[in-house]
């Protein structure tokens, strides 16, 4: 079901604060494909790394959530990602093993 921009925020930032350390311990991101994105792309393990996506009402949306992370509250990430179908925001909390 896809969530407001403001829902999407709430979740993530519980989650962060749940998985601890600082916000530039975490990775924000979107994407139509999170569990790819997450699981290939950023080398995040399903079972033992911390992380989470929520689907978005639309790409928009997912894009305003992302820059209020990356920008506002200055997680990692890269804004400017993904295309007009992207409307999974995701976040993990990086790892020696994940990319970044």
């Amino acid at each position: 079901m896809a969530k407001s921009k403001q829902e999407i925020i709430s979740e993530i930032e519980a989650y962060m604060q749940n998985g601890g350390g600082s916000l530039r311990a975490w990775y924000v991101g979107i994407s139509n494909d999170a569990r790819t994105r997450l699981f290939n792309g950023h080398r995040v393990r399903e079972n033992g790394d911390w992380w989470i996506y929520s689907k978005a009402s639309s790409s928009q949306v997912a894009r305003e959530v992302e820059d209020y992370f990356v920008n506002t509250l200055g997680t990692d990430g890269g804004i400017g990602g993904g295309d007009q179908t992207s409307d999974v925001v995701y976040a993990y909390k990086k790892a020696a093993h994940t990319n970044p």
